[in-house]
């Protein structure tokens, strides 16, 4: 293994396992640390960590239990993936796992670089974009528990971390891979250990990948991925892939814009049943009743929790934001046992709580990285009979539940 990965939740991890396995590298994505080694193929290992939003203290346990890990398979440098859209609060989980990772590794000049252009995510003056707003208007100022009230990474990472934070702008990364290195080493001479770096553009990355090509620590989203597996010698090419026929379910927990503008969609043109939490919480709705109805469809059906921050916000006054988050999580997670057990070999996922439930649920250990289906969105492979994929709440076109039972049965 030459390249080890941290993600802190599954469809991230998902995400830059697809980006990887797209510019040429030997991908496998794990849940959670293995019991153990990789199969020495495997050039790219990524530790899908369900870590985002738990207690600070535990993410940085479980990312440095993931660091012992991949450094015994063999890796020379560790990548630390968190959300395209920073996703955080002022106590972490970002900056503890990076700071934990940073003195573990002794790694100086750590890249911050959540930036990722074909999903609409960029980084300009040390701010982050999503497509022409502010992060803080995006929507994710409404995420229900990491809110996104400040673009400015700078600040927002300076609240997480006990290092300084510095900055290199766009007017270097724009220069190439030596300017980048120069204002990173720049940054360091001034005390700044983690450092943001600008980039709009595909070409922005692969230049701060290759600039970053002796680093042993790098964090970000997955499009800063983009430039690292060419510095292994790894030529981009096709992802082979087989499909699997079957009954296929879509199950959906997030509640950003984009993953309610697809529920829309798809509800116009196939089955859905709304999953009310208040249901779930007080027993109205079971996992068995919810499971027994999407078997019983023709045609694709879609079982969502996603709702409108108002609606949201009601939900966690009315039962608490902890208790809600769990109740549906644990729910969707008994939903995709009782699908697999009564036949549904394709299932589609939105969401990464949610996604990290019902990969947890169906006690999936390794995952094979297929073709894209949507930028940041692979097909995956999780058994002889089983493919699923998982999305980010914020990920995909309109029509991507369509689109992704497609890919998969391919």
């Amino acid at each position: 293994m030459k390249l080890g990965c941290i993600g802190d939740d599954f469809t991230g991890s998902s995400d830059l396992a697809n980006t990887l396995a797209k510019e040429g590298m030997r991908v496998t994505q794990y849940t959670g640390v293995p019991a153990g080694d990789a199969d020495p193929s495997v050039e790219a290992g990524v530790v899908a960590l369900k870590s985002r939003s738990i207690d600070p203290g535990a993410a940085v346990a479980r990312s440095l239990e993931a660091l012992d890990w991949l450094l015994a398979q063999g890796c020379t440098q560790v990548f630390f993936k968190y959300c395209s859209t920073f996703d955080s609060t002022p106590e972490g989980n970002i900056g503890p796992v990076a700071d934990a990772l940073a003195e573990a590794l002794d790694a100086h000049q750590v890249i911050v670089c959540p930036a990722f252009p074909g999903t609409g995510r960029s980084v300009y003056q040390g701010h982050l974009f999503v497509n022409d707003v502010l992060l803080s208007e995006s929507g994710m100022q409404s995420h229900p528990l990491t809110p996104m009230t400040d673009p400015d990474l700078r600040r927002w990472l300076a609240l997480q971390t006990r290092y300084e934070v510095g900055h290199v702008g766009a007017g270097a990364v724009f220069q190439g891979a030596g300017a980048i290195r120069d204002a990173l080493q720049g940054e360091h001479a001034a005390g700044k250990r983690h450092i943001v770096v600008d980039a709009i553009r595909d070409e922005d990355l692969r230049a701060i990948g290759t600039a970053a090509a002796e680093l042993p620590l790098i964090t970000g989203g997955s499009g800063v991925a983009l430039g690292l597996p060419a510095n292994f010698g790894c030529v981009a090419g096709a992802v082979p892939w087989t499909g699997q026929g079957g009954k296929a379910v879509a199950l959906s927990g997030s509640c950003s814009i984009a993953t309610r503008a697809q529920v829309a969609h798809h509800a116009a043109r196939h089955p859905v049943r709304e999953v009310l939490a208040a249901d779930v919480i007080e027993g109205r709705l079971t996992a068995a009743q919810a499971a027994e109805w999407a078997l019983g469809q023709d045609d694709l059906p879609l079982l969502y929790s996603s709702a409108d921050p108002d609606v949201v916000r009601d939900v966690q006054d009315r039962f608490g934001r902890a208790a809600s988050a769990t109740a549906l999580e644990a729910f969707f997670a008994d939903v995709a046992r009782s699908v697999r057990a009564g036949g549904a070999t394709r299932i589609i996922t939105a969401g990464g709580e949610t996604s990290g439930a019902v990969v947890e649920g169906l006690g999936l250990t390794t995952l094979d990285i297929g073709p894209e289906i949507d930028p940041g969105v692979p097909a995956l492979r999780a058994g002889p009979d089983l493919v699923v994929a998982l999305k980010s709440g914020n990920f995909g076109a309109e029509d991507f539940f369509e689109k992704a039972d497609r890919v998969l049965g391919a």
